[in-house]
């Protein structure tokens, strides 16, 4: 048995305090306009707002901080191919063609389910995972030109399907690219390829969802035909379940569609989303993290289990009974899902606690012929939260080997298996997430240089978990005024946050609990207490903190020595009571 390594302890980065005279007079600037504490008002210094109006914006995003979608590459080309295929004379079929992942699939009921109120002749296809593969599919352009197809739009894939879009192109079909991935070196040969990280592509911000990309496509479609946007807002509802599952930037325009698509999807949902979210058991105000951990997954289940046009007929459902029909086979193929994900989890780790050279290097690659494809970068994430690396996990479909990579904090996976293009036939993806298809043949080959790229480029602090924290906090700063302000400063995700705090010299008040053999619950006090044997009795606020998965901190704690924690502070409701709770990110005892 090869002993495992005790886990490495978690990297505390404190974000450097403002402190320069013009941060200074900000935070005087914020506290006496917005009516703040001083602590509020660095915290916002903090995220890059200085001015009341910095602040009004960020606080209150406004619909009509929107750019023009006709800022982006090719977005004349987009609308004029469109409205060419629209005209009466023409009439020609379209075909709405997306990902099977929860950005393609949104992308497509969002598109598909806007433009059918403008054009009849209209379809959508999803490709099969696990017979098609990611991206354009032979099949797919097959299927489009033997029923009469002559129009593709492309949604969350296409960039890099140059061969494809020729062959369509050869077959009488044109392509509309609606894509937010890297492209490669050209740009296929369609009608419009419309991607913000194109490098000729002057569109103001960059890290739109391909639903993003969709919903600007249908922008511009609205304005050149006098359509009323409002309209086309209560999508947003879709905009932003692709912007929290795709884990994009949550900054600039990405905040806005996700801050009035939260607005439509609590406020009025569509039928299909209104069905998930009761399966899903949400009785309260949904933010993105609800998004990510709740609607996601089920979308994405129905493509890893069986076919993602499930999902795409679900969120396009117009009656109650379909709905809720749809949701339960969802759910359904979540909870299958699940049970792939947690055996296939535990056979990888003992892959890697079982071979000295695996627990020795910087990166992961493990195969597995058997493993279940649709959940292997769930899997992958997984593997990095216990070996904190960047983590590929392969399996066997049709002949090849498919694989899911994902990346820790401040490494490039994508850049690292481009590296490795020369052992590849198919790859794509972000700098954190990325596909790729390679010969069976190849694995060991791949496996050794991938291994090589990583450990020439990773840094040791990469390798360790990293918490961001904002701000030192003292307990008596803590209120109910704090909280509203910072759930204010929402949507949260990436590049926006929620705060994460730090306190020192924090003791216990009670015996710790520990819950489900798994969660620690305690209650806490800062500043040295005084022994309750001497008659004297505790003074400042006490809050009970939870720490999911730091059961084994329970012992340490009792020692009655001071400790610090980070942690984020939330809401508990429990019997119709609520009150403040902080949710623990780490303790250093």
């Amino acid at each position: 048995m090869i002993a495992q390594p005790p886990p490495a302890s978690k990297r505390w980065i404190t974000k450097p305090l403002p402190d320069s005279s013009e941060q200074r007079s900000a935070i005087e600037v914020l506290t006496n306009s917005l009516g703040v504490s001083p602590f509020l008002a660095a915290l916002l210094v903090q995220r890059g707002v200085q001015t009341y109006e910095e602040a009004r914006t960020f606080f209150r995003p406004e619909i009509n901080h929107l750019h023009n979608p006709f800022e982006m590459k090719d977005m004349d080309k987009a609308i004029t191919r469109l409205q060419m295929a629209m005209l009466p004379e023409r009439q020609e079929k379209i075909l709405v063609y997306g990902d099977y992942d929860v950005d393609g699939t949104t992308s497509v009921a969002l598109v598909y389910g806007f433009l059918k109120s403008y054009h009849s002749a209209i379809d959508y296809y999803i490709p099969d995972r696990y017979k098609e593969g990611y991206g354009i599919s032979k099949q797919g352009i097959q299927w489009a030109a033997e029923n009469g197809f002559t129009l593709i739009i492309a949604l969350d894939c296409g960039i890099k399907s140059i061969d494809r879009v020729a062959e369509a192109k050869a077959l009488g079909v044109d392509f509309i690219i609606c894509d937010h991935h890297r492209p490669g070196d050209e740009i296929p040969d369609a009608a419009a390829v419309l991607d913000p990280k194109r490098d000729d592509c002057q569109y103001p911000y960059k890290e739109l969802s391909g639903c993003g990309v969709g919903f600007k496509l249908l922008q511009a479609f609205c304005l050149h035909k006098g359509i009323d946007l409002n309209e086309l807002y209560p999508s947003l509802d879709l905009v932003a379940v692709s912007i929290a599952s795709d884990i994009v930037p949550l900054t600039g325009e990405n905040r806005v569609l996700a801050y009035y698509g939260l607005k439509h999807l609590n406020a009025s949902p569509r039928t299909g989303l209104k069905a998930l979210i009761k399966i899903a058991g949400f009785s309260r105000e949904l933010d993105i993290t609800n998004l990510v951990f709740g609607l996601g997954p089920r979308i994405n289940a129905a493509g890893r289990i069986q076919h993602a046009k499930a999902a795409v007929q679900l969120l396009l459902a117009e009656s109650e009974g379909d709905a809720d029909e749809f949701a339960m086979a969802i759910n359904k193929h979540n909870n299958s899902r699940r049970e792939f994900d947690s055996t296939m989890t535990e056979q990888a780790l003992d892959m890697i606690r079982g071979n000295e050279s695996l627990l020795q290097a910087k990166s992961t690659v493990l195969f597995d012929a058997t493993w279940h494809k649709g959940v292997i970068g769930i899997v992958a994430s997984r593997c990095i939260e216990h070996f904190h690396r960047p983590t590929i996990i392969l399996t066997q479909s049709n002949d090849k080997a498919a694989g899911s990579a994902r990346s820790v904090p401040g490494f490039d996976v994508y850049e690292a298996i481009e590296e490795c293009a020369d052992l590849l036939e198919q790859f794509g993806g972000h700098t954190f997430a990325a596909g790729m298809t390679m010969s069976v043949d190849n694995i060991d080959a791949f496996r050794k240089k991938f291994e090589e790229v990583v450990a020439s480029r990773i840094k040791e602090e990469h390798l360790t978990p990293l918490i961001d924290i904002d701000l030192p906090l003292d307990f008596n700063e803590i209120s109910d005024k704090l909280y509203r302000i910072v759930r204010q400063m929402g949507p949260f995700g990436p590049h926006n946050l929620q705060p994460t705090f730090m306190t020192e010299d924090v003791y216990l008040v009670s015996e710790p609990i520990v819950m489900k053999e798994k969660h620690l619950k305690i209650n806490v006090r800062q500043g040295d207490p005084v022994s309750s044997r001497s008659g004297q009795t505790r003074s400042g606020q006490t809050f009970t903190a939870i720490g999911f998965g730091m059961a084994h901190m329970a012992d340490l704690l009792r020692s009655g020595k001071p400790f610090a924690i980070c942690y984020q502070v939330d809401q508990n409701h429990f019997n119709g009571n609520v009150s403040l709770q902080l949710m623990l990110k780490d303790i250093k005892a």
